[in-house]
């Protein structure tokens, strides 16, 4: 069966923060916050499943930021100590909080958002947190020798926090290193294998989600400069498919990637992304079983998921509605199809 999912954040409801922008403050009390999220969590599952997605998330309804989200509470970083840094490889610079000591743990940081979300949903769940190498390229070093040395220590961090979700019942660990497309040469050199540190040991399945970005400006105007065909993924790709991380989610709607890219992971499940998530267009189903249809040409139809190209936090909700119920009622017709 053809099993379905989504890459990550979904748009928060305006009572919870202010729509359509990311990163946003939380619009409720401190005391009342984790509740409005599990509210918040609780609509999008029940979303989720009503337009036939698989394997669920809580559509990071339970943090501001995909990595700020984990390292608020991680001791080690100076949050009043800003540093301007280029991200992406310098596709855009911001001001990031320093790592100023050793990163430790304080104890769980989102277990509690993943106990609820499981004990409430009818088959399985997943849950994303940052890659180490995408963490190091969101906050600023100013303790570790080397950006591979702090890696290793947030991978340390991440494994603990991933093995403590596991116990909670969490089926998938998804890690996102959108990071590696920026650097494809680091990647393959130490990336992938920092990223298998922070999976080590997990029974549970493991995921990784790489992608060209949020539909945000920075990102459209970095994709104008890549030409016709994106082979980002090529240079990393073999390292990816000898690691033991079992699934990989890619960017695939509307894109410029060659999809014989895709063939490169021939021992990996491919999280195939089909539906675009830099526009507002909702797709037809017809539209994602063509993408689908597409990548099993260089996949084995059995190694296929249907996913999205990243997350839709910037999006209108009800557009991310119709997205998922597209991506639910196109996976259909490709399963129909084979």
């Amino acid at each position: 069966m053809i099993r379905t999912t989504v890459a990550g954040s979904l748009p928060k409801p305006a009572w919870l923060a202010e729509p359509e922008k990311l990163w946003a403050p939380w619009r409720i009390p401190d005391d009342l916050l984790f509740e409005g999220q599990s509210d918040a969590a609780l609509a999008w599952i029940k979303c989720q499943e009503d337009a036939g997605i698989d394997i669920v998330s809580d559509g990071e309804q339970f943090r501001k930021h995909f990595v700020h989200g984990f390292l608020e509470k991680i001791e080690g970083i100076d949050w009043n100590k800003m540093t301007t840094m280029g991200i992406r490889n310098d596709r855009y610079d911001a001001q990031v909080p320093t790592v100023v000591a050793e990163v430790k743990r304080t104890g769980s940081v989102h277990g509690a958002g993943a106990k609820f979300c499981k004990e409430h949903t009818n088959g399985q769940y997943k849950f994303t947190l940052p890659g180490p190498m995408t963490i190091c390229d969101t906050i600023a070093n100013g303790y570790y020798d080397t950006r591979p040395d702090m890696a290793r220590a947030f991978a340390r961090l991440l494994n603990e926090e991933a093995k403590e979700l596991e116990a909670l019942g969490v089926d998938t660990i998804q890690f996102d290193e959108p990071a590696f497309n920026a650097f494809t040469k680091e990647a393959a050199e130490w990336g992938v294998s920092i990223l298998e540190e922070a999976a080590d040991g997990l029974k549970c399945t493991t995921a990784v989600h790489i992608c060209y970005g949020y539909g945000i400006q920075e990102n459209l105007d970095w994709k104008e400069t890549l030409g016709d065909e994106w082979r980002q993924y090529e240079d990393f790709f073999p390292a990816l498919n000898a690691s033991k991380i079992q699934q990989v989610s890619l960017e695939c709607a509307d894109s410029h990637v060659p999809h014989e890219v895709m063939a490169i992971l021939k021992d990996k499940e491919i999280l195939v992304g089909a539906i675009n998530v830099a526009t507002e267009e909702i797709e037809t189903p017809e539209k994602v079983c063509a993408t689908l249809t597409a990548a099993s040409e260089f996949v084995d139809p059995e190694r296929i998921i249907a996913c999205t190209n990243c997350g839709m936090a910037p999006l209108p909700r009800h557009v991310a509605e119709g997205k998922l119920q597209a991506l639910g009622a196109g996976a259909e017709l490709f399963r129909k199809s084979l």
